[in-house]
C-alpha cells in the first residue's frame, strides 16, 4: 500500500536541501562524518558510494586510504563509464545508473556507502539492497541513511493531509513527495531491518541519526559557541547506548542510519 501527498506548498523542512544551515544542520553534518569516520575498515579497501553528487563521504573514505569508485547518475542516452582498478586513496567518478550497479562485477566490492538517503531515492529500493549484496564480498559491510516515518509524518501533518497521516502506519511503503516534485520512500525501522534482511544481508545496527534533539543542541551553540566537537563526542556516545538504537516498534529523527555486512561464507565440508 502506498501514501503520497499532492505538492501544494513549500515545506519549512526545505532546509533539507542544500543551503544556509542552522546550528543543528551542521551538527547533523558533523555526526555524519564521525559516523563515516567510525564506520570505515581497516587498510586500504575497495569502496562504492552511491550517495550522490552533494555527498562529501567519498572524499573523507579516500582521505582514509580507501579507494572509492563513486557513481553519479547517468542522464538518457549517455553510456555508463567503464569500472577500472582505482588506486588507493583516490577517488573515482563513474558515470552509470546507481540503482542497478550492473556495471560492477559479483563480490568486488568491501563495503558501500549509501548516504543521503540513496535508498529512499530509488523507490524500487529491493532491487538497490538486491544489488549492493551482489556487489560486496563475503564479510562486505553496507553503511546507509534514508528518511524515516518520523520526516514523512511531520511532512504530511504540516500540509493538513490528515487521513493520509493516519494511515501512514499501516502503509507498507510510503513516498512522500517533495515541494519539488521528488519523491522520497520513508522507512521505519522494521521496514529497513526487513529491506536489508531479505536482500541477504545481516543487520548490525539501526538507530537515528541523532539522539540530542535539535532544541538541546540549539541551546548548547548559543550558549557555547565552541562546543561542537563536544557535542558530538556526546550523540556518538548516546547512540551506543542499547535506549538509542531504533527498535522495530519505535524510532525517532528524520533519517535512520543502518550497518549491516554480507554474510561470510561458511566453509567446505
Amino acid at each position: 500500500m502506498e501514501s503520497s501527498v499532492a505538492t501544494s506548498t513549500d515545506s519549512p523542512l526545505a532546509v533539507l536541501r542544500p543551503g544556509p544551515l542552522t546550528a543543528y544542520w551542521r551538527f547533523q553534518r558533523a555526526v555524519a562524518k564521525a559516523q563515516l569516520a567510525a564506520w570505515l575498515p581497516a587498510g586500504r579497501r575497495l569502496l562504492i558510494d552511491i550517495s550522490g553528487a552533494a555527498a562529501v563521504c567519498p572524499a573523507q573514505a579516500a582521505g582514509s586510504g580507501h579507494a572509492v569508485v563513486r557513481v553519479f547518475p547517468a542522464h538518457p542516452g549517455t553510456p555508463a563509464e567503464q569500472w577500472r582498478l582505482a588506486p588507493r586513496g583516490r577517488v573515482v567518478p563513474v558515470v552509470a545508473e546507481p540503482g542497478s550497479l550492473a556495471f560492477l562485477a559479483d563480490g568486488c566490492a568491501d563495503g558501500v556507502i549509501a548516504e543521503d538517503g540513496a535508498l529512499s531515492r530509488h523507490l524500487m529500493a529491493e532491487d538497490l539492497a538486491a544489488e549492493i549484496t551482489r556487489v560486496l564480498r563475503p564479510g562486505g559491510r553496507l553503511l546507509a541513511c534514508v528518511d524515516s516515518l518520523v520526516l514523512g509524518m511531520a511532512l504530511l501533518a504540516e500540509w493538513h493531509q490528515w487521513a493520509h497521516l493516519t494511515d501512514l502506519p499501516h502503509a507498507e511503503v510510503v513516498l512522500i513527495p517533495w515541494p519539488d516534485g521528488t519523491i522520497t520512500r520513508c522507512f521505519g525501522a522494521a521496514q529497513l531491518y526487513d529491506l536489508l534482511t531479505e536482500a541477504g544481508l545481516e543487520v548490525t545496527s539501526i538507530r537515528p541519526r541523532t539522539v540530542l534533539s535539535p532544541s538541546t543542541v540549539d541551546h548548547v551553540l548559543r550558549q557555547q559557541p565552541g562546543a561542537m566537537a563536544q557535542l558530538v563526542r556526546a550523540e556518538l556516545q548516546a547512540g551506543q547506548h542499547p535506549q538509542a538504537g531504533a527498535s522495530p516498534d519505535e524510532a525517532f529523527g528524520i533519517s535512520l542510519v543502518a550497518t549491516a555486512r554480507k554474510p561470510a561464507r561458511k566453509p567446505a565440508r
